[in-house]
């Protein structure tokens, strides 16, 4: 998950405004003199439209584990698969289908708020247009555990500091290891939003 989370902080240092909404809503809900506890994150939605929206941008693991393998030649849409062909499900390329996502290459955290086009749709595998954890009886066994943790997280992280770049331009580039990771380390500035 920590890969989730820098990818979620590159994303917020890039767009100050989604940065200021999940804190308006930190504000809000936890207060800005408090800290954030756990039983605040379902009442945090646009912090969770965030995450799922940096899942859908860079999918931890963009080439689901789901593989099949073709036993006979078959036929998919008119293009053979021959016998012996290995498939996966490529999320990465799911995520970024312009026939399935509105603005598909532009972060909008607000697509899977109310009124969003995507609002309803869940990362723990119920929907297919959005499936970072996979779906069905392969699914991360963790994916629960994992999206609360991070949540909490990333709620604290943004509650307590203000995050810009260190200098420059924050490079998006990807580089597929395990997981899809940022070829380049991000580099970031932390202030302090709150007297401790």
């Amino acid at each position: 998950m920590a890969v989730l989370m820098e990818w979620t902080l590159a994303r917020v240092v890039l767009h100050p405004d989604v940065q200021a909404n999940v804190h308006r809503e930190l504000d809000a809900v936890v207060g800005r003199s408090n800290t954030v506890a756990e039983s605040a994150v379902p009442s945090l939605p646009y912090l969770q439209a965030l995450l799922k929206e940096a899942l859908r941008m860079h999918p931890p693991g963009p080439l689901l584990s789901w593989r099949h393998r073709a036993i006979s030649d078959t036929y998919v849409d008119g293009h053979l698969v021959p016998a012996g062909t290995t498939a996966m499900v490529n999320q990465w390329a799911m995520s970024r289908d312009a026939d399935v996502w509105d603005a598909p290459l532009e972060f909008q955290p607000e697509r899977f708020l109310p009124g969003g086009k995507a609002h309803g749709v869940s990362v723990l595998g119920a929907d297919g247009r959005l499936v970072p954890f996979g779906s069905g009886r392969r699914s991360c066994p963790g994916k629960s555990l994992a999206m609360t943790t991070v949540t909490a997280w990333m709620a604290t992280l943004l509650h307590e500091f203000e995050w810009t770049p260190a200098s420059g331009a924050v490079d998006l580039s990807e580089v597929l290891r395990l997981s899809c990771e940022m070829a380049v380390p991000l580099e970031v500035r932390v202030s302090a939003r709150r007297n401790v």
